[in-house]
């Protein structure tokens, strides 16, 4: 069990706390999870009673398939850490008391995140907020922490998941009918549903700053505070299912999915910095410009940005956002508050940060912020020179491009030695595998898109 420091933001909890509101009655429930491959809350619900009597001390388990399945949790050949050879055995899932929290949207209950460990107590290496921790000790080897935000985008529609499903997700009727971006007066035709997430979030521990409406039809974005990365992980996953569950309680349904249709994707832009060891920026020098460290941080995002592509955009769907003029980026360049740009710096002073713009709102924030410090560890390591900024259109510069299939993104991972050394051979062959189980189900599926066009006309 890690230790657990005093909450310090209404709805996060001390155990006593919890021993308290349970003795109460107003705690009846406390949920263990843990953020799966494809970023998503995984675990139990427990009587509070005895997650106070036993998980607290001895934690639970889970079997080992649900990290060596694929989307719909079907089990697939190919994973070493799993498998009918191996009987499917258990890990440990051990609570983080540090992330106790309450959750609005479900009354009566807590929730906490959980480490996965082997029985010898050893770490489960692919387990994606362990592959984030590895890389936050490679970090604080130097002295040096990591802050960051993400910014999800999702589409909300009228129509509950169960119609959405029952109608194949054709023909569904979104929130909005126009482009909202920033409209005042659009949004508040679904603020009662966005009012619920942003207090509700809030009152399971998160700092809320804002919502807006975004592009595509029906599209908006919630911010919160950033926070050290592990917390902001932390917050991401909880946010993405509390958000789900409260569409789904007021009779609508919204998706994070990369790409719903033809218009703008839902983005996950992620921002990251650095402190030192006395909690200083670390990416600004003494006159408020980019630092050495942060140039060749940067630099090491450039040079690893295709072979870790992967991390950014692991699904079938996540490569459909890549498109000229889209907003989501094409090209491996940065640039300083450039939005055709991969990675766009903003902030001032204090403030100043980089934006990685590649990944997608089906992103998982662990395995993404993990790929980001380990490609500004390369940098700082082999101190790289950080190429000149793009002041144009990257779209149309002359400029290495990110992946556009998953294919061709599972290559460049595969074949990495920078990815080796950063995250080890075993998290390396597990995310491939992954990814060809992705590819292949892809490749066998047939389409609307092909029957439309070939049914009667070929």
């Amino acid at each position: 069990m890690t230790s657990q420091a005093p909450p310090a933001r209404r709805g996060l909890l001390s155990l006593d706390a919890l021993r308290d509101l349970v003795a109460s009655g107003e705690i009846h429930t406390v949920a263990v999870a843990f953020t799966d491959m494809q970023g998503r809350l995984q675990g139990k619900r427990f009587a509070a009673g005895h997650f106070l009597d036993e998980v607290v001390a001895h934690g639970t388990e889970g079997c080992a398939y649900l990290l060596a399945v694929d989307v719909e949790l079907n089990t697939v050949d190919g994973y070493a850490m799993a498998s009918w050879e191996s009987g499917y055995g258990d890990f440990a899932l051990v609570p983080d008391l540090g992330t106790l929290r309450l959750t609005p949207w479900q009354p009566g209950t807590a929730l906490v995140t959980a480490d996965l460990a082997w029985e010898d107590g050893a770490p489960v290496a692919a387990s994606p907020r362990q592959i984030l921790r590895q890389q936050l000790d490679r970090l604080a080897e130097l002295g040096l922490t990591a802050w960051a935000g993400t910014e999800l985008e999702f589409i909300v529609f009228r129509d509950t998941y169960e119609q959405a499903w029952e109608r194949g997700y054709r023909g569904l009727t979104p929130a909005n009918q126009y482009n909202a971006d920033y409209s005042l007066l659009a949004t508040a035709r679904i603020e009662p549903l966005l009012a619920r997430i942003r207090n509700e979030m809030g009152g399971a521990g998160m700092v809320v700053e804002s919502a807006k409406g975004e592009c595509n039809l029906g599209q908006h974005e919630i911010a919160f505070r950033y926070d050290d990365a592990l917390t902001t992980c932390d917050q991401h996953s909880v946010y993405k299912t509390g958000a789900k569950e409260i569409a789904s309680q007021e009779g609508m349904a919204l998706t994070f999915m990369a790409k719903y249709n033809e218009r703008e994707g839902n983005s996950c832009h992620i921002h990251l910095s650095l402190r030192d060891a006395e909690g200083r920026p670390a990416f600004a020098d003494e006159h408020g410009h980019m630092s050495t460290l942060m140039r060749h941080f940067l630099a090491g995002q450039i040079a690893a940005m295709r072979e870790l592509t992967l991390l950014y955009a692991p699904n079938i769907n996540s490569y459909k956002r890549f498109r000229p003029g889209s907003f989501a980026p094409t090209a491996v360049a940065w640039g300083k508050d450039n939005r055709t740009c991969s990675l766009r710096v903003v902030g001032h002073g204090p403030s100043l940060r980089f934006e990685n713009r590649a990944p997608g709102g089906d992103v998982n924030p662990y395995l993404a912020v993990a790929a980001m410090i380990a490609a500004g560890l390369h940098g700082v390591e082999q101190r790289l020179e950080l190429p000149e900024a793009c002041t144009g259109n990257a779209y149309e510069a002359d400029y290495a491009h990110l992946p556009t299939t998953l294919r061709e993104a599972s290559e460049l991972w595969t074949a990495s030695e920078l990815a080796k050394a950063a995250f080890g051979p075993e998290v390396v062959a597990h995310y491939a595998t992954m990814a060809q189980v992705e590819q292949d189900a892809y490749d066998t599926a047939v389409t609307d898109w092909e029957r439309y066009r070939s049914f009667e006309r070929m």
